[in-house]
Formats: structure tokens, sequence, C-alpha cells
């Protein structure tokens, strides 16, 4: 390895340092002759050749004042130490890195009378870097808790200090303009007294985490009473400032962001009420949706009124139609779909009127005069003292009214508040008006089809009955319809159809169906499928558009010896049922012809008579009294004939409520059904 084998060194052998872990290496005489080098200053800077002077052999690393190092020592016999020495050294893989070392001189004893220097090199590069970078690190979190302060003093109302567990000892003179408070009230926990109640659990809770955890940044956003009464929003921001590893102290602001969350509050309530109505086409679901996102944001209490529509002006008494409600926990809640009174002269009306949000606050629990009984004990029992009334305008007239109420603890209705929920009712106004209108069509469709299912007539001796049961899950009007007349000759006619379709205009052709089936059946004495086979015809003519319709036709009349019989077609609908007084029963299916508006001219039209045993019922029905969802057809007339059977024995309107009570319907369709009973023989 090229070391050179000096028998003793002031007695002691060179080779002592060749497994020493720092490096070491020895010169001879003045001019520093290189005589040993150990392998961990190899390690350190590669192998150097012996017996050169040092300024040679390191000439890449010692500086000038190194080497005036080696002469001090040789001179004096003085030990030097150097700590935090740089050099760059040559890297294996190329280029070359600084690193970092301390290292000692020392005059040492040679063999022979010689003089010379001993030293010890200690590479401490990792440590250096370590540490320079600890202190960069802590000067940039110097700069930025300046750069921090700064900031806050510059865009803050309030700047404070607390100690570590939240209690104030100073703050700005912002915090006295504010809220009034002095500093002998603000200290401590006093700044709390002008916190909202609701607010102050959870800043508490903050603070008990603040001190166990000591987050970096504390952020929070609470309300502060103001000079005026009223509270605004704040939020608190807060650094905390350790020494020795724990926190002191807290340095923080308050910033009021009233403007910017009441902006937020706004954009935020705006989504949800367009999101609450988007899938929604019911009117009552709707409003309800509506209530639930102004509860309890804005207001304890939302009741929303559908108003009639008017025929005339306003009368002295107005009645509406509590359509939706919502209050928050803890209240008690008023009925949906209760009628409420409104006099003439009272703030509801003069909003109505008026067209635009009215105001009404009294005393906690006292009304003005001008409610009704039901709603003077909700608002005794809830406290209530303040209300917005806001009128919700379709087409050029009021079609509903919010009413916002306000109870115990909680503030009066801000007019903010007043136009935001004037805003959400704006926001949604398209989807409110489709409902409002599709709902008074729906209204009209049914007063058209309730006004066609008159009364059957009264026939000596015999029984007739029907029932009309509108679907309670759909929301459109479906054409089913019934009828039941008599003819010139005496003979008793009985309908019953469904006219394709869910909407206003299926419930107008409904009527002109059943209409031409009477208009057809009195001008010819001829049998039920001739007639329907016209009627086809002048659905033809009159029809611009494609329509279906089925329907069962039939005249029951006289046999003789108080016998009685029924000649019947079926175009598409479901077939009859004849049940015996004894319980037995049929389906009666010899009369099948197509659909109405198919237009199938080469069909013939066929008609079918049976007689009807003495005491017997025959049952005409629609599909919604049978048919189930995913469920073969014939399953539900099976299940319908066994309860018809099990009925038989049952006065005729006991064996019809039965029907609609006993059956699984679905509740998707509309049900109609009509039942004729002969009379016994005698």
């Amino acid at each position: 390895m090229g070391v050179a084998r000096e028998e003793e060194t002031s007695g002691l052998p060179l080779e002592v340092f060749d497994l020493s872990p720092v490096g070491v290496l020895v010169t001879a005489g003045r001019e520093h002759r290189l005589v040993y080098l150990n392998d961990a200053l190899r390690a350190m800077f590669g192998d150097r050749p012996l017996g050169t002077p040092v300024r040679e052999a390191f000439s890449n690393l010692l500086q000038q004042d190194s080497l005036s190092l080696f002469d001090r020592v040789l001179e004096t016999g003085e030990a030097v130490r150097r700590d935090q020495a740089s050099a760059r050294v040559a890297c294996p893989s190329g280029g070359s890195q600084e690193r970092f070392f301390h290292y000692s001189l020392a005059k040492v004893p040679l063999p022979g009378g010689e003089s010379g220097v001993l030293q010890v090199i200690v590479e401490v590069t990792e440590q250096f870097v370590a540490t320079r970078r600890m202190r960069t690190l802590a000067r940039e979190q110097r700069r930025l808790l300046r750069r921090y302060q700064s900031l806050i003093w510059v865009n803050a109302h309030t700047v404070w200090v607390s100690d570590p567990s939240g209690r104030f000892r100073e703050v700005s003179p912002d915090w006295k303009k504010m809220t009034g408070q002095t500093r002998e009230e603000y200290r401590g926990y006093g700044w709390l007294q002008v916190v909202h109640p609701e607010d102050r659990t959870s800043i508490t809770d903050t603070w008990l985490r603040a001190a166990e955890e000591v987050p970096p940044l504390i952020e929070q956003v609470f309300r502060v009473r103001v000079l005026d009464g009223t509270y605004r929003h704040f939020r608190l921001r807060a650094v905390p400032v350790c020494k020795d590893g724990a926190v002191v102290e807290w340095v923080g602001a308050s910033t009021d962001i009233e403007q910017e969350w009441q902006e937020e509050r706004c954009r935020r309530l705006l989504e949800r009420a367009a999101a609450a109505v988007a899938d929604i086409s019911d009117l009552e679901e709707m409003f309800q949706a509506l209530a639930d996102v102004i509860v309890p944001e804005l207001a304890d209490a939302c009741h929303i009124h559908l108003l009639p529509e008017l025929a005339g002006g306003l009368s002295d008494l107005f009645v509406t139609e509590r359509i939706a409600t919502a209050v928050r926990a803890g209240l008690p809640r008023m009925q949906r779909r209760q009628k409420a009174h409104h006099p003439s002269e009272g703030e509801f009306m003069r909003a109505v009127r008026q067209r635009r949000p009215g105001y009404v606050s009294f005393p906690p629990g006292e009304p003005p005069p001008g409610y009704d009984a039901k709603a003077r004990v909700w608002m005794a029992e809830t406290e209530a003292h303040s209300q917005a009334i806001i009128p919700l305008v379709v087409q050029g007239e009021v079609a509903a009214v919010v009413v916002a109420t306000a109870c115990g603890d909680r503030p009066s209705i801000d007019p903010g508040d007043v136009e935001l929920m004037g805003q959400i009712l704006d926001h949604t106004h398209d989807a409110l008006g489709r409902a409002l209108r599709f709902r008074r069509t729906q209204r009209v469709a049914l007063a058209l089809q309730h006004s066609l299912l008159a009364e059957p007539p009264h026939v000596p001796g015999m029984e007739i009955a029907a029932r009309y049961q509108a679907s309670p899950a759909a929301a459109e009007i479906g054409g089913d319809w019934y009828d039941a007349f008599t003819l010139p000759s005496g003979a008793v006619e009985v309908a019953i159809g469904d006219v394709a379709g869910h909407d206003l205009a299926a419930a107008v052709w409904m009527s002109q169906v059943r209409n031409m089936v009477r208009a057809l059946a009195v001008d010819r004495d001829e049998p039920p499928g001739d007639i329907l086979h016209r009627l086809d015809t002048a659905l033809e003519a009159l029809n611009g558009e494609t329509i279906t319709v089925t329907c069962v036709l039939g005249r029951l009349e006289a046999a003789g010896d108080g016998a009685w019989r029924l000649t019947y077609a079926v175009a598409g609908h479901l077939p009859p049922l004849l049940v015996t007084h004894d319980g037995d029963s049929r389906f009666l299916r010899e009369a099948d012809n197509p659909l109405l508006g198919l237009v199938l001219h080469d069909r013939p039209w066929t008609s079918a008579v049976v007689p009807l045993p003495p005491a017997s019922t025959l049952l005409l029905y629609t599909d919604g009294l049978v048919e189930q969802r995913e469920e073969d057809l014939d399953r539900g007339l099976d299940r319908l004939r066994r309860y018809a059977e099990s009925l038989a024995g049952e006065p005729l309107s006991g064996f019809c409520d039965g029907l609609l009570t006993s059956m699984p319907m679905t509740g998707e369709d509309d049900v109609a059904l009509i039942a004729l009973r002969v009379p016994p023989i005698g």
C-alpha cells in the first residue's frame, strides 16, 4: 500500500493508525514530506505518493493558510485545531463535491532525531449540511412569520395575543370599536361574551384541541355581536409562538367576512333550491323541497299556501290550502293539506293584492288579529314573533304564498333573508310554473272526467253500481270511463273503455268517445259489434292523429219469463266477467274485436249473445284493477275471478267495494268498473 514502515515514532509504531476510523497522515522535516497515510484518509482523498512534500501531494486540496499551519506547528510545537474546513473532492462517478472536515495538527518526534507533524482529519459533511439546513429553515420560518404578521396588521380588523389556552391578553383598539368591550371586559375569556351563543361551544372545543395538538394554524368562522346588537360573521386565524418546543402564546387576527359569508350562503341556497326541484314534477313535493331549503337556514318554520283559482275578486274571507310545511327540530309541525283562512285586511292578503313581500312583527306568541284559531295556537306554542310573507306570481297571478316564521330566541327575519327567499322563488320560477300549470290542467281533466261519470240510471228490478278510483301515484289523468243508459226499447246499454294517453287530451277524447257511443247506440237498433264498427269509422274521420281506444259495449234486455240476456262486443278490452248467484264465474270471450283506431276495414266486427242466470252479476272493468308490473295478465284475471266469486252473495255495492279493497292494485293506473245484477226469477 506504499506505507512508510518507520520502526517507531516516539516509541509508537505508525501501524497503530492503520485501522483508525479517522484520517491520519504524518509529515517529516521542514519540507513536510509525506511519510505515512492510513486507509481512512485514502478513502477520503485517494492514495498519495510517500516522500512527496505535502504541498505537492495535496496540491488540489490544501490552501496557503493550511500550509502555513504546518510550518507554525513544526516551529513552535503548539498544536492547532480547525473546525468546518472545506475542500472540493473528486467523486468516483465524475465531477466534484464540496465536503467539510474537522482537523488538528501536532508536532511529533520521528526516528533519527527528526521532527514532523501529525494531522488527524474527521469528515463532518453530513452533520454540517444538516445543521445548515436547519438554520436555513429557521430563518425561513422567521421570515414567513414576520410576513404573516405584517399581512395580519394590514388586512385584519382586529389583532390579538392570547395565552396557550385562548385567554386574551391584548387586543387592538378595533375590538372595542366593533363590540364595545373594554380591556377589562375582553381579557381572559371575557371576549366569548360577544360571540353568538350557538358558536361558543365550537370555539371552546377548537382551543382545547389546539392546546393538545398545537396545529400550525387555527382557522374558524363564528358570529360576533357588534355595537348595533346584530351579529356579523368573523374569520379567526391564529399561529402559535413557540419557545424551546412549547407554545408560549398565540398571535391571531379576526376579520369581518359578513359580505363574503352572505354571498356564499346565497349561492349555496340557490344551488340547493335548484337541485331540490330539478327531478320533481309533483307540485306538493316541489314546494316541500323548497320549504326544507328555507328551514332552518333562513327561518324556524315555513308554510306554503296554495291559492284557489279565482273566478272573481278576493272575498272578505279567503281560504287557501297549506300544501307544504317545515319546522326546525323541536317545534310542533302544522298539518299539510289543511285549509287556512285569511281575512281580507290581514298582512297575508295585503301581500297577495300588492304582489310583493310583506312583513309582520309582534310580541312572542301573540300574533295580531286575522289569524285562524289553529295558526294562533301554533304561534303561541312556538313563541313566534315575526313573519315574512312572499307571494309567488305565475303568469301574472299569485299562485302560492310562502310564509316564513321566526320563533323563540331567533332574531327577527332579516330583510336580506326576505330578499334571498324571493331569489329562491325566482330561481325556481320556471319549474314551479310548469308544476302549477300542470296541476291546473290536471284539475280541469279530473273535473271533466268526473262530469262524464254520471250516476247509472234506475232500471226496475235491476241493480247497477259503478266505481271510479283515480291513481294516487300517477301524476297524469287517465282516459278510463264507464257509462250506462236506457234505450227507447227499454233495454239497458252498458259500456266501459280506456282512451290511450294520460293528459288533458286523453280526457277530452274520452268525453267524445263516450258521447259518440251514446249517439250511435240510440241511432240504430243493431248489435254492439256493428255500433263499435261505426265508432271506429267515426274516429278515423274525426281524428287527425292516431288514437286508440279499448271498449266493451253490451245491451241487456228481457228475454221473457223474467229471464235476461246480454248481447255484447269487445274491442281490444279485457273480457267481461259473469258471476252467478251461487259463486260460479266465467270470462266472456266470444266477441273479441281489434282496438278502435287501428282502421282495419277488412275485419268483420262480431257480437255474441249469452243468457244471464237469475241474480247473476255482470262486471266490466279497466286494466288498473288487475294488472301488476312484471306479472302475466292471466294471473291478475284469475285473481279477479276468485275474489268476485267470494263476493257473489254480497249486495252489489259491497261487491264493488270489496273488489277495490281486496285486489292488490299497484296504484299506478286509474280504476273504473261498472257492475249490473239482474233480478232473480219472480
